[in-house]
Parts: structure tokens; C-alpha cells; sequence
């Protein structure tokens, strides 16, 4: 299971970086945010494309800040990964993990998920309102 979080992983960030250096246009398969044109005003989501495609390139910087949230994100695939490679080549396996898992519920996922995502909306919105127009 380690090494196919490993694979997985790896495979996600290297065909995003092998798609950019083709020159792939990720504009047609994502288009431009309708109410960032309509209102000029970032929604959730918007830069998490660009951030994502950073971090691919290695620019982790400029992921952070494009879109924090999408970064955060990318970052926690990248220790996940890690862990899974101890686990699975050196089956150094960690117990704090299994007691974590016995007291997170989904209600505190999902709220420390919306936490990210809006304080990363937060930073693209403040980051907007600041930049001249």
C-alpha cells in the first residue's frame, strides 16, 4: 500500500511537470474562473491550477504565494508520500498515526479543510484587493 501512495504520488507531480515541459495548454482543460472575470474578484479556488503547477515545477515559493491553500495541500501528498516510502522500503510504521486516526473524526477533517481553503482564499483575496488594477 506504501509504495502505491509513493508511485501515486510521484507519477501526479512528474506527468504535471512532464505535461509542462511539452508546453501543454492547462487553460483548455481548466478554464479561465467566470467570476474572477465577471466580478475581478478571486473565488475559492482560484490559483490553485497555477499553485499546483508550481509546486510541480519545483517552485514551492511561488506555489505558497499563488494560492496557500492549494500549496498546503501538495505539501501534506509530499509528507504523506514520505511516510508511506519509510513504511513501505524500511517498515519504520508509526503508532501516533493509529491513535490520531482513532480520534480525528470526519467533522474535524472537514473543518480543518475549510479552514485551509478559506485562509488561502483569504491570502488571493487580500493579495487582489492590494494589487492596483
Amino acid at each position: 500500500m506504501g509504495a502505491a501512495i509513493v508511485s501515486g504520488v510521484a507519477l501526479l507531480f512528474g506527468t504535471l511537470w512532464a505535461l509542462q515541459r511539452v508546453g501543454f495548454d492547462f487553460g483548455w482543460v481548466f478554464p479561465p474562473c467566470g467570476f474572477k472575470q465577471r466580478t475581478g474578484l478571486p473565488c475559492l479556488s482560484c490559483g490553485m491550477t497555477t499553485a499546483v503547477l508550481a509546486f510541480a515545477r519545483g517552485d514551492v515559493v511561488q506555489a505558497f504565494l499563488t494560492q496557500p491553500a492549494a500549496a498546503f495541500f501538495c505539501s501534506l501528498l509530499v509528507v504523506a508520500a514520505f511516510l508511506a516510502f519509510l513504511v513501505s522500503v524500511f517498515g519504520v510504521y508509526f503508532n501516533r498515526f493509529d491513535r490520531l486516526a482513532a480520534e480525528v473524526r470526519i467533522w474535524h477533517v472537514i473543518v480543518g479543510v475549510l479552514v485551509v481553503v478559506l485562509a488561502g482564499w483569504a491570502v488571493t483575496m487580500a493579495h487582489a484587493l492590494a494589487t492596483p488594477r
